[in-house]
Formats: C-alpha cells, sequence, structure tokens
C-alpha cells in the first residue's frame, strides 16, 4: 500500500538543503522529524536511515510535537521527560534543542538541534536563544515553502546572513564561481580587511597541504584574494553551489612570491621558507639526480632522513628501495651481519638461508647511513672497500655480489675532530664527503617555526585522531623566542603534547606549555603544573569530574617527560616540581619503579 508523503515530506529537496546550512554554521547536528516521527532529514549519526520511523523512546520529539512549542534541554540526563525513557543509560545526546513546524495551528514536524560532546553542550548552554531564533526562521521557511510553494533562494540569503552575523567565529561564503558571497565581522577583522575591499570579489580557498583530504577537522588553508595570501586554519564545507569557510585560527602571510626552488611536491615534507631552508631545497633539486656521495652534517633532531629521503624521491632512483641504517643502534658484533649479509651456515646459529644484508637490499636505489660517526673503525675499511668497489662480500661466503647503489650518510658528530683523534677514517670522509650539506638548527631559522608547529599539529592530530585546535598567537611568539636545543624534533614532540593536554576543540594557549619551556623563557608556569606540587586533597563529588581531568593531564606530562628523560631528577627539573612530589606522583598513577 502506498502511503502519502507527509508535508514536511514533500518539501524534502529545501529541508536537506537548510538541514546542511544549519549543521555547517553552527557545528551541531540537526534532525528534522515529521508529526508522525519519521526523519525527513538529518546530519551525523542521524544521516543514515533517512524516511525510517523513530521508536518510541523519543519523547523529546514527541513532547514538542503533542504539545506544539519549543523544548531546550541542556542537561538532558536531569530533564524529567528523558528520566523514564528506557534509552536514557544508553542515550548519547547531551543537550537538545527542539523547534516545532507549525502549519494553521497544526505541528506538523520538529527542528532538533542536538549536542553530543561537552563542547557542544556549552555552545548550546550559552547561546540557546540564538540558536533557537535560527531554527525558528528556518521552520518559517518551510511553513512559507509548505502553505505557498515560495522560492527559497532569497530565505536562504537572508538566514545565512543572519547566522553568520551572530557567530563569534570568521566566516566567509562562496558562490558556485568563488566569488565573496557574504562575510562576517569577524572574519573582516581577522583578514584585515573591508567589505567593499572584498565583497564579490574572487576568493580562492585551498589547503596549504595539497595531499589533504576534505575533513570535517580543522585544516590549513591558503585563502587567496586581491593582492593578497592568507593561511588560515578552519573548516571548509562545500553547501550544493556554495563554499562555507569558517576560521578557526589566523595566520598573516604575504602574497608567496615566485620562489627559485621548484614547486615540487616531492619537497612538500621539508618545511620552512626561511632563506636558509629555500637555499637548501635549491641545492637539493641540483643534486639530487646525481651519483655522487652526499654527507649531511647538522645537530641532532634537525631532520637528516627527511633531507636524505627528499634526495632519494628527487631522483631517477625513486622508485627503488631507500634503506635507511641507523649506524649508533646496531650493535658493532652485529655491523658486518646487518650490513654485509651472511651465507648460509656461515656461523652457528646463523638462518639456514642466509641472509642479505642491507647495502645489498639498497641495489638500484639509495643507502643512507645515518650517524655514521658511530661506526666502528673496522666496518669503516668494510664500507669504503664497499663504496669503492660496489661489491659486498656476505660472511662465509667466497663470492662477492655487485651492487648499484646512491650513498648518503649523515651525523651531527665533527668528524674532522673524530679524523684527528683517529676515531674515523681519513680515506672514508672524503668519498663521502663529495657533496656537503647542512641543514641549520631552528634556532637559525625561526621564522619557520610558525609553519612548522602547525604541519605537526596536522600531522598529529591526524594519528592520534582528536580534534584540531587552533594555536594562540602568543604562543607562536613565544616559540620563536625558545632556543630549541632538540631542534624540529624537539618541537614535533611539543606540538604532540600540546595536542595531547588541549581541551578538545579548543586553543592552545600559554597556560599549557611545559616548565622547560617556561622556565627558559622566565614566564609564568602554567597553572595545572603548579597543581603538582601541591598537596593532595579529597576530592569532593562536585569536583570530581575538574579533578579527573587535572589527574589525566599530570600523567600525560609525567609520561611524556619519562620517555623524554632516562634520570628521575630531569624529569622533576622539567616538570617544575620536586624529586620527592615526582617519586609521590608516581606512585599515585601506577608507574612502575622502572619508568
Amino acid at each position: 500500500m502506498t502511503t502519502t508523503p507527509s508535508v514536511l515530506q514533500q518539501i524534502q529537496s529545501t529541508i536537506f538543503r537548510f538541514t546542511r546550512m544549519l549543521s555547517s554554521v553552527l557545528q551541531l547536528d540537526v534532525e528534522i522529524v515529521d508529526a508522525d516521527l519519521i526523519r525527513v532529514a538529518g546530519t551525523g549519526p542521524y544521516a543514515k536511515l533517512t524516511g525510517q520511523k523513530l521508536s518510541s523512546s523519543a519523547r523529546l520529539l514527541k513532547h514538542v510535537i503533542e504539545a506544539g512549542v519549543e523544548k531546550v534541554v541542556i542537561q538532558s540526563r536531569n530533564d524529567p521527560i528523558c528520566g523514564s525513557c528506557p534509552e536514557q543509560g544508553r542515550c548519547t545526546e547531551c543537550a537538545f534543542i527542539g523547534v516545532p513546524i507549525m502549519v494553521s495551528n497544526d505541528c506538523v514536524g520538529v527542528i532538533s538541534v542536538v549536542a553530543f560532546s561537552a563542547d557542544q553542550q556549552k555552545r548550546i548552554k550559552e547561546h540557546s536563544r540564538e540558536i533557537s531564533e535560527y531554527v525558528r526562521y528556518v521552520s518559517n521557511i518551510f511553513v512559507s515553502k509548505i502553505v505557498g510553494g515560495q522560492n527559497d533562494g532569497d530565505d536562504f540569503h537572508k538566514i545565512l546572513l543572519t547566522l553568520i552575523e551572530n557567530l563569534d567565529q570568521g566566516v566567509m561564503v562562496l558562490d558556485e564561481n568563488g566569488n565573496l558571497r557574504l562575510v562576517n565581522e569577524v572574519a573582516l577583522k581577522q583578514l584585515n580587511c573591508t567589505q567593499e575591499k572584498i565583497a564579490g570579489r574572487l576568493v580562492t580557498i585551498r589547503p596549504l597541504n595539497e595531499q589533504q583530504t576534505s575533513s570535517p577537522k580543522h585544516l590549513q588553508y591558503i585563502v587567496t584574494f586581491a593582492d593578497r595570501q592568507e593561511i588560515i586554519i578552519g573548516q571548509l564545507h562545500c553547501l550544493l553551489e556554495q563554499q562555507v569557510f569558517l576560521m578557526a585560527f589566523h595566520q598573516s602571510h604575504p602574497l608567496i612570491p615566485e620562489k627559485p626552488v621548484p614547486n615540487d611536491p616531492r619537497l612538500s615534507t621539508i618545511i620552512g621558507d626561511s632563506q636558509p631552508m629555500r637555499a637548501l631545497k635549491t641545492l637539493i633539486t641540483r643534486i639530487s639526480d646525481s651519483p655522487s656521495s652526499v654527507l649531511i652534517v647538522s645537530e641532532s633532531g634537525t631532520g637528516k632522513e627527511v633531507i636524505a629521503r627528499a634526495i632519494h624521491q628527487l631522483s631517477s632512483r625513486s622508485n627503488r628501495p631507500f634503506v635507511a641504517i641507523n649506524c649508533a643502534s646496531i650493535p658493532e658484533a652485529l655491523q658486518e651481519s646487518e650490513l654485509f649479509g651472511y651465507a648460509k651456515g656461515a656461523f652457528t646459529g646463523a638462518s639456514i638461508t642466509g641472509k642479505v644484508g642491507l647495502i645489498q637490499s639498497a641495489n638500484g636505489g639509495t643507502l643512507f647511513l645515518d650517524e655514521i660517526g658511530d661506526m666502528s673503525l673496522g666496518m669503516q675499511a668494510k664500507l669504503l672497500r664497499a663504496i669503492e668497489s660496489r661489491e659486498v662480500l656476505p660472511i662465509g661466503s667466497n663470492k662477492a655480489s655487485h651492487v648499484d647503489f646512491r650513498i648518503i650518510a649523515a651525523t651531527h658528530q665533527k668528524l674532522e675532530q673524530f679524523i684527528a683523534e683517529r676515531r674515523f677514517r681519513e680515506d672514508l670522509f672524503y668519498r663521502l664527503n663529495v657533496i656537503p650539506l647542512t641543514i641549520p638548527p631552528l634556532r637559525d631559522r625561526k621564522g619557520d617555526i610558525e609553519s612548522l608547529a602547525h604541519y605537526f599539529i596536522n600531522l598529529h592530530t591526524k594519528r592520534i585522531g582528536v580534534v584540531y585546535p587552533g594555536i594562540s598567537t602568543d604562543v607562536i611568539k613565544l616559540l620563536q623566542q625558545y632556543n630549541w636545543p632538540g631542534n624540529v624534533r624537539e618541537l614535533s614532540n611539543l606540538m604532540e603534547y600540546l595536542v595531547n593536554v588541549v581541551p578538545s576543540g579548543g586553543i592552545i594557549d600559554t597556560s599549557l606549555l611545559p616548565p622547560n619551556i617556561t622556565r627558559q623563557l622566565k614566564i609564568q608556569l602554567p597553572k595545572y603544573h603548579e597543581q603538582l606540587t601541591a598537596p593532595e586533597a579529597p576530592v569532593t563529588d562536585e569536583k570530581a569530574h575538574g579533578s579527573a581531568g587535572l589527574a589525566n593531564m599530570e600523567r600525560r606530562a609525567i609520561e611524556e617527560a619519562l620517555q623524554r628523560h632516562k634520570s628521575k631528577k630531569q624529569v622533576a627539573n622539567e616538570l617544575g616540581i620536586g624529586i620527592a612530589t615526582l617519586y609521590r606522583k608516581l606512585k599515585q598513577y601506577g608507574f612502575k619503579p622502572a619508568e
């Protein structure tokens, strides 16, 4: 039997349009049902099963339909209507605003805005009046469409303008041709621009990293208009013929000029546009396809392997193996078997099939020897022979194998001094140092810190699976003052730490910086680190939630400091607490003594 569609189902295309718009701009999920509790449209978890009849447990929606009045719930578990719901213990909705769609005093459906997270719940709590007003506007548009079949184009424009003008974040709306249709005052302030200069102009918004894909999370975008470019962190939503860009954080840059460095995506992993890095990129493009050996000399943590991989990717060997060896990590007794391999039965315990060495594994490709200064003198002699003859002789074999490889070596040691101390072979040094490369330390390229910080935030948020946070300009300024003894690796570790401790959807501010940073910069310690030194106090019920959050923050801070340092004293110094307090906290959070 065919069922007559409800009046809302008859205008479902219009409803879909406004549902997506409301959800994108408010950053809340939207569900629309008709009078029979049939889902007409929805976003997020409601997007599936459109046309499905909801169960009788949808009590809030049923209440709005039956009463024909608006319903606002800030604490769903405390609301009397939700109290007797059989789904209460399993329900994930935190807050709710339901607005009836009234036609001739009859409720034909409900538009509901729902929060599923604490941040969304807070948004509803603080802006319930404005959100309710927006939803009522949409309801009126639906009614107009039902009653008179009016075109909703102008209404869509009006409601979108009303929405964005009342938001506390920057919003830009582009038409199908990329022309700026709407922009609110917050966005204009962030762009340091006026309506007159930008309204109706062509604006392009593209990911900073071209490998980024469409995502509900915040990403870095390059916004180009007039003669300017801005790097902005935000969310880009495509709504039918329009693009809605929600700004989360802004960082200004001048229009990027033509660079002497080719715009090659294989250089995208080398982050930085400072003069030293641009010079390095240029040099890499020139020497990448040469067969000559490369020696990278730089401090620890500067990204030597990143540079080596970029050279390999730009070379004609890019489709062949890139084999990286950390010479410092291989015990001296195993170096020869690891590098050169061995024949079957070469020694007691040897594999019956033998083993191909790492050098031979790089045949046709690139061999990267990291920390070459830590290789034993005996192995240096064997490596020199392999480089000169392009042959390897596995242990226990009397037959050498030809190997075609390009060698890139790296070290943070002063090899000239090692040569004087007879700790490094001079002949091997000259074999390796055909093309010397130096990576500037981070303290000499502080203009790159901002882009590196955002790169690592993006990297770690994706890996960890958390909401992309903003980062305040004050933090960036402080990071540019820091000396960075651990270079880019230290910055990456710091961003990973901050991504873990920042509240979901929040902004990384100076209060979250760890003591090793604040101590060097001589700024006030963040409050939660100061809490580490406070005596333990009993946790009351009303403070339990906040205390749990603080405890988790404390534990993460201690855990990460333990990973960075072997000494408990160093850990305590980084955290800005006494050694006795550290041991108390280790016991409190269940760390093993060996940790």
